[in-house]
């Protein structure tokens, strides 16, 4: 990949996005997905992203993951240059750094919990062994089951599991309880904040549950494309200590 250090040495960030757009093209019809977003991302944070359907947060999500490019602006992550990146160079940094947790659990059905977990492990540098993997999100004693025979909060935290299995420096979670209730969406909750907080891991997580902002170091507003607020939490809430 491109470098240029002197770009992000000056914001101390581990991703820093620098006017980046995202405009799709619907046939003869542009539809802008992000205006001009800047934005740094520093390590060992908790970072919560709001925004109604449709406001950008996903497109934010993938380009930050590498599996999208912005039409204008610059993305770094360290030294790299990811708008400069090749196809395989992006895909290097996915394999290498990123972990993805989304709504739905894409779980291979004919495989255990932990061979689907496995699957990462085999193609990481650096990776948790599959059962410590699922020993972190309380998993252990389920390592055996299958999908079908696992709850939807289990299944999520197989995902969880799965993602964090090759040590990524980052972990982008989109809606991950979304499909969850409030007792099951809170067991993953804290799986993901004991991942940031033993591992160190940056974790960025989509959600339109507001409640959900208590456990960030800083929450990010999105509308229409554009970041309208940061906050920052002094304290950060557990998950247990939430309701909505």
């Amino acid at each position: 990949m491109a470098t240029n250090p002197d770009e992000t040495a000056e914001s101390g960030g581990v991703f820093h996005l620098h006017d980046v757009s995202k405009t799709y093209h619907v046939g003869e019809v542009d539809i802008p997905a992000l205006r001009s977003v800047s934005l740094d991302l520093y390590p060992r944070e908790f970072v919560v992203l709001l925004g109604a359907s449709g406001s950008g947060k996903s497109t934010l999500l993938n380009i930050l993951g590498g599996l999208d490019r912005p039409t204008s602006g610059k993305v770094f992550y360290l030294d790299h240059d990811l708008t400069a990146a090749s196809s395989a160079a992006l895909t290097q940094f996915r394999r290498e750094h990123v972990g993805f947790v989304f709504q739905f659990y894409n779980l291979i059905p004919s495989l255990t919990a932990l061979e689907n977990v496995a699957l990462v492990t085999e193609i990481a540098t650096k990776p948790l062994t599959p059962l410590e993997a699922l020993t972190r999100v309380g998993l252990a004693d389920r390592q055996h089951h299958f999908p079908s025979q696992l709850s939807g909060g289990e299944q999520q935290r197989v995902a969880i599991a799965r993602a964090i299995a090759k040590r990524p420096d980052v972990l982008l979670c989109d809606e991950p309880t979304g499909a969850l209730d409030y007792a099951t969406g809170k067991l993953v909750l804290e799986a993901l904040e004991d991942v940031n907080r033993e591992l160190g891991t940056i974790t960025v997580v989509i959600t339109h549950n507001v409640a959900i902002a208590g456990m960030a170091d800083r929450v990010i507003r999105i509308g229409s494309g554009r970041i309208i607020e940061i906050t920052t939490n002094s304290t950060r809430m557990r998950p247990g200590d939430l309701s909505w």
